[in-house]
This record gives structure tokens, C-alpha cells and sequence, in this order.
């Protein structure tokens, strides 16, 4: 099956032949498949906001190629601009970018540019607020009267709107409180599961990557450093911390117990995993390296 997206050898080189010359992604080729739920880490400056904003076509690659169901996404102009519209991108914050009058005018905005009809725009909408838990009576305010955790379901509309193939976001629940964040990530889970869309997710909480991503892609200096299911992923922990990365706090106070000689597996990443290899260790008393 073609993968969704694929990338092929990318380098971005930002300035170019300037003072202010930088390598922002050196040969990073990576293959999204369809309904795959991917978790982008890395640390800051690591190029993961150069690379996703390749993804949907906003930066041009110096070298290499991004594939959308095989075809190269800078082919030509008309596809190019369909691209904007199969692949979208959920800025951090993104209820800045919030404008229009009312809510629902804010969430039709891309749907109308892909000159659809009033009635599928409105058909859009209603199924947008629906996906991100927004109240029809909301959908006739200014989006300035919502409350923070409203303008980030409402700004999250406006994408899953335009009804992409592929959907990524940046930091979805940076700012939210614990019932807010659960919330946005549920309404996420229900639009990839109802549309089969594939999701990358870029996110500094190991916790929240860690319960929700198939597959976790880390960032380090530019390149693609691991690619592997979360539990691959944070077994390499030592690795991780070198990168300047947390690893989830179970991970952590199952590593603390390894360093204390318990034999444990320690990429645990939930309660839940990390109870089920202690409790053999305390049925049976804790077994020492």
C-alpha cells in the first residue's frame, strides 16, 4: 500500500549563501501511512516545525521530495494548493489565528476556499463542532467571547472542516488544564477514527505522545534519530536523556529501580504497564541484577 506521505532525502537550508545560513533538516526521509497516529518529539530546535510545515506544501525543500499518495506535492500549482487543503496543519496556539465575525464564519473560512457549496459548508461545520465538542449555540458568538479551551476546539474546527486526509498539530493542548487536554486529544481520536485520516502530533508531554501515538519519530539535530512504537522508543531512554528529552515518569521510576538493581523491564511508559511488571517481582520478591 503507498504510504500517505512520504519523504524522500529533505534538506531545508534557511538564508541560504547568507551569514544567517542554517541546516534546518539534513536527508530526512520518512513514510506516514494512512489511519497511523504519529508522534513527532524532539527538542526544541531539533526541526520538527521545519519538517511538518513541509508536509502540507508552506516551505519548499532545497533538496529532496515529499509524496502525497505518490505524487510530488510541487508537481504543479493546482495540486500544490489541493494539498493545503488534504493535509491540515494545527499551529500552536492556534486560536490567534482566530478572525472572522462569528465562530462558525471562522470554521466554514476553509471549507468556502475550497468553493464548496453553502449547504456542504454548513454540513462541514456542524460535523466539525460536533468532532470537537462545540456547542451549536457557540457557532453564532464572536470567537473573542469563548473561553481559551473553546477558541482551541473552535481553531481545530476550522481544519477538521476542510476534512483532511492527513492531520497535524502542533502542540494541541499546550496551556489546557488536565480536563481540557483529555478532552481535545478524545475529539482528535474520534475525527482519525471516524475519517481514517492518518495524525502527527507534535508534543512534549511523553505521557500524552506515549498513550496515543502508534509510532513515535524523534528529532535530533535535524535528521531522524529513532522511528519504532512507543515501547521501542523508551527503551532507549539513556539515548533519549542525551538528546535532551524526558522520558514518561514511570519510565523514569522504573529506571531508578533497574539503577537499584531490581530487574525490570523499564520502558514501561503508563500505571498500567509498569503494575504489571512489578507485580510478579513483588509476588514472587523483588529479583536483584
Amino acid at each position: 500500500m503507498t504510504p500517505i506521505i512520504e519523504i524522500q532525502n529533505l534538506t531545508h537550508v534557511y538564508s541560504p549563501q547568507t551569514p544567517f545560513e542554517h541546516t534546518a533538516l539534513s536527508d530526512v526521509s520518512l513514510t506516514i501511512d494512512r489511519g497511523e497516529f504519529v508522534g513527532l518529539i524532539g527538542h526544541t530546535g531539533s526541526g520538527k516545525s521545519t519538517l511538518i510545515q513541509h508536509m502540507n506544501g508552506l516551505l519548499r525543500p532545497t533538496s529532496g521530495h515529499i509524496l502525497f499518495d505518490g505524487r510530488d506535492i510541487w508537481e504543479d500549482a493546482a495540486f500544490t494548493r489541493q494539498i493545503r487543503f488534504r493535509v491540515g496543519l494545527v499551529f500552536q496556539y492556534p486560536e490567534a489565528q482566530l478572525f472572522e465575525e462569528t465562530v462558525f464564519r471562522d470554521i466554514a473560512f476553509g471549507p468556502r476556499n475550497m468553493g464548496l457549496s453553502e449547504d456542504e459548508i454548513r454540513t462541514r461545520v456542524l460535523r466539525a463542532a460536533g468532532f470537537t465538542g462545540l456547542d451549536e449555540a457557540v457557532l453564532e458568538k464572536s470567537p473573542f467571547e469563548l473561553s481559551g479551551g473553546q477558541k482551541r476546539r473552535a481553531a481545530i474546527a476550522g481544519v477538521i472542516a476542510m476534512e483532511p486526509d492527513v492531520l497535524i498539530l502542533d502542540e494541541p493542548t499546550a496551556g489546557l488544564d488536565p480536563s481540557g487536554r483529555a478532552s481535545i486529544l478524545e475529539n482528535i481520536r474520534s475525527y482519525q477514527a471516524a475519517q481514517h485520516a492518518a495524525v502527527i502530533m507534535v508534543s512534549h508531554s511523553m505521557e500524552e505522545i506515549a498513550t496515543l501515538a502508534d509510532r513515535l519519530v524523534v528529532m535530533n539535530h535535524g535528521s531522524v534519530a529513532m522511528s519504532g512504537t512507543p515501547h521501542a522508543v523508551f527503551s532507549r531512554a539513556q539515548e533519549l536523556a542525551e538528546m535532551g528529552l524526558e522520558v514518561p515518569c514511570m519510565t523514569q521510576v522504573l529506571l531508578e529501580l533497574r539503577h537499584l538493581g531490581v530487574r525490570v523491564d523499564p520502558s514501561a511508559y503508563t500505571i498500567e504497564q509498569a503494575a504489571e511488571r512489578l507485580l510478579p517481582l513483588l509476588k514472587g520478591g523483588a529479583a536483584h541484577a
